[in-house]
């Protein structure tokens, strides 16, 4: 495998590996909540997203980016949609002795990473026809603790074959693959509904929504309302879409997304964020 497929793929692996556990535990939570509700079947562009405000000053012009030690590519970018054979391809050669593959959503990876991640900080939640990767395996467990209910410790296992290419990425590749694929990611932003929108700005948002996600000392106690469960915790049931996933992966796997992404997010602005704050008892800081 060249140096420059390794660093798509890694860049790619990254970003889908992350959006899959965030995306993937998003979708089997709104499953398990609204039993039976119809969803699309081809990604599309959100309503808020066709009622997209004009245009605003660009804060992170992607030029910014610092690539490290990588050196990001100078080859001609393949038109987007056209681009699914390369990437699937560079996954794959990533994926060496793990299944990679087997995660993977085949077609339109960009649209579904770039619909995928302009949807985290929002609230309402998201359908498999986003995904760029499939969700995990299982069912939603739940345990219970001095006469409650809490998020099991058994869902954290369900997350194991991403966090692993997740702990593999090399930051410093993504950033570079990132910075010489962005056309491709801005232009499938604009088709999303954002005509006048700047992807990298988006990017940087949701990132930091997630950073933002609480940390809680316990696993957080959820009640069951009908035919789903909630956060007993009114504070942390109002968390966006990606913040409430984050809580259901565990506090080990929520730690070791954060490092990734505050990696991630200091080659893209060229300076780094305070250490993670301090965990919280269960309710939103």
């Amino acid at each position: 495998m060249g140096k420059q497929q390794a660093s798509t793929g890694s860049w790619i692996g990254a970003v889908v590996v992350v959006l899959a556990i965030v995306a993937g535990g998003i979708y089997l939570a709104r499953k398990a909540m609204h039993p039976g509700a119809p969803e699309p079947t081809t990604p599309a562009a959100s309503a808020s997203a066709r009622t997209a405000p004009a245009s605003t000053p660009i804060q992170h012009p992607i030029e910014q980016a610092q690539a490290g030690l990588a050196t990001a590519s100078t080859a001609a970018l393949p038109a987007l949609d056209d681009s699914d054979a390369g990437v699937a391809s560079a996954l794959a050669a990533l994926a060496g002795g793990s299944d990679l593959s087997s995660l993977l959503v085949s077609q339109q990876l960009i649209t579904r990473i770039v619909t995928t991640i302009d949807a985290l900080p929002r609230h309402d939640g998201l359908g498999t026809f986003t995904l760029p990767a499939h969700v995990p395996k299982g069912a939603f467990a739940v345990d219970e603790v001095d006469g409650g209910t809490v998020i099991g410790a058994g869902n954290s296992a369900r997350y194991a074959p991403y966090m692993q290419v997740v702990d593999a990425t090399d930051p410093q590749a993504l950033v570079a693959w990132y910075v010489h694929a962005y056309p491709l990611f801005q232009q499938a932003y604009r088709q999303l509904g954002y005509p006048k929108g700047y992807f990298n700005d988006r990017l940087i948002v949701v990132i930091d929504d997630l950073l933002a996600a609480p940390e809680p000392a316990q696993p957080p106690a959820v009640v069951r309302s009908k035919t789903f469960y909630v956060h007993a915790d009114p504070a942390l049931e109002s968390l966006s879409t990606g913040q409430k996933l984050l809580l259901r992966v565990g506090s080990a796997n929520e730690a070791r997304i954060k490092a990734k992404l505050r990696a991630i997010r200091a080659g893209l602005i060229g300076q780094h964020l305070p250490a993670t704050p301090a965990a919280v008892d269960g309710k939103h800081p």
